[in-house]
């Protein structure tokens, strides 16, 4: 990837200092677009339909934020990071040139305090502070990334974030934020679809899980990646392989989840007992599935 330019700095006189907006966002939050700069993702491949709806609705006037619905397993946060590539590649119109991908990690600002007081006090800067570099337009658009969207929900009570749907919904009703959340299709429907108010200012995207042979691109996208980790090749035939027995031997569980868990466990087998420089041995793919569904080696196939 070729290094994305530094969004430029107002001159405005801000609520929230640059100073102090800066510090709050490394210390509890997860910069994705600094680190896509420092290369500490894998390309993320596919979902690219999903990638220009995601823009097309950031792009608009009103109601900017997006619920990506799907099942556990099929990419809904990697969505958060193909969409920082995308832009950090100046793939995007204007509007989201150099736009600086963020997550909200409310564990982080809750962890060590002691009131809700402290919690929010941690959080306003943060949703204030990008709320005003929003509304002005001079600087590129600041857009949260929330993962297990529901969480927020004064309804959700067992999660630190409880209650912060309260504290956005004025910014988003104003359209200064551009929110970007994940969950399950269940968990929206049980937490956030029941405020009429919050759910009506998410325009959803559903993830489909992707078929084998779709799984079997995003192995073939990711497979150098791993091989330069691991030291070792993979042969294409192998990949073919995994995606056809996670299919029959896992059905439960989500492409891509189960193919990429399957090729990274089987990797790591083949370096614990053959070591680097070595093509990966099949029969470790079988071990690999064996134990996650309970079977013998000699039954995969």
């Amino acid at each position: 990837m070729t290094e994305t330019a530094a969004a430029p700095k107002s001159r405005r006189q801000w609520v929230v200092p640059d100073e102090t907006f800066d510090d709050l966002v490394f210390k509890y939050t997860r910069d994705i677009s600094r680190q896509v700069r420092e290369g500490r993702f894998d390309p993320i491949v596919g979902r690219e339909k999903e990638i220009q709806d995601i823009m097309l609705i950031l792009l608009q006037r009103g109601r900017k934020n997006v619920a990506v619905l799907g099942s556990a397993g099929v990419g809904k946060t990697a969505i958060f990071v193909k969409l920082a590539q995308v832009i950090h590649d100046g793939q995007v119109p204007d509007y989201l040139k150099n736009a600086r991908v963020i997550e909200l990690e409310m564990s982080s600002m809750a962890a060590g305090t002691l009131t809700r007081a402290e919690f929010e006090g941690r959080l306003l800067p943060i949703i204030k502070g990008a709320a005003e570099r929003n509304a002005t337009k001079e600087l590129p658009p600041i857009i949260f990334a929330i993962d297990e969207l529901h969480t927020i929900m004064r309804s959700c009570d067992a999660s630190s974030a409880s209650g912060v749907s309260d504290i956005l919904k004025p910014y988003l009703t104003a359209g200064d934020l551009h929110v970007l959340g994940a969950t399950t299709k269940d968990e929206f429907r049980d937490f956030v679809a029941k405020d009429p108010a919050l759910d009506r200012r998410f325009q959803k995207i559903h993830l489909d899980q992707p078929s084998a042979e779709e799984s079997l691109k995003i192995l073939r996208g990711i497979c150098p990646f791993y091989e330069k980790h691991f030291g070792i090749t993979v042969p294409d035939e192998h990949l073919a392989k995994i995606t056809e027995w996670t299919t029959k031997f896992m059905p439960r569980r989500t492409h891509p989840d189960k193919d990429i868990i399957t090729l990274d466990v089987s990797c790591a087998r083949q370096v614990m007992f053959v070591g680097r420089d070595t093509t990966l041995d099949l029969n470790y793919v079988r071990e690999t599935i064996a134990v996650e569904v309970g079977l013998v080696a000699a039954a995969v196939d």
